[in-house]
């Protein structure tokens, strides 16, 4: 667990192997995955850390993961000091960006077989890695309701 929800995100975090979700606990405890880390990508609750509030997120390791993790501060200096470095990682979050708003488009404009195709096409490497509730929790489906997608979809 790199971040629980209550706590400040402190660090930007880079996953070198393994794979993490980001979650939220809704009222009645369910979780709500809003998106997976793994090789080579980055995962923060950037609300929590540029705001320095309390997040409302987890960040959780699903498999053995090694990690790297930049501070606030650290990475701010790299911002000023290092103009290649400033550009790249602004490339890195506005695709971040991009692929939040074409999922929140997906959630209200296509069913959940569009969505679970697109999660496959998104998420080719870890759609294997990763357990069948994590996926469902992820498009807003149950698990049973997945396999159902699975089977409709194998029999085409």
């Amino acid at each position: 667990m790199i971040l629980q929800e209550g706590f400040i995100c402190k660090h930007y975090t880079f996953v070198e192997k393994g794979c993490f979700k980001m979650y939220g606990i809704d009222e009645k405890g369910t979780e709500h995955n809003l998106r997976f880390a793994a090789e080579n990508d980055w995962v923060a609750d950037l609300g929590s850390f540029y705001s320095g509030k309390p997040s409302k997120l987890f960040i959780e390791a699903i498999e053995p993961s090694t990690i790297l993790q930049i501070e606030k501060q650290d990475l701010l200096y790299l911002f000023v000091n290092s103009p290649k470095f400033d550009r790249n990682f602004r490339v890195i979050v506005e695709e971040k960006f991009i692929e939040l708003q074409t999922r929140l488009l997906q959630n209200f404009s296509s069913n959940a077989e569009q969505r679970y195709l697109d999660f496959l096409e998104q998420y080719t490497e870890l759609s294997s890695r990763l357990p069948n509730a994590q996926i469902a929790s992820y498009l807003g489906i149950t698990p049973e309701f997945l396999s159902k997608i699975r089977k409709d979809i194998s029999l085409k």
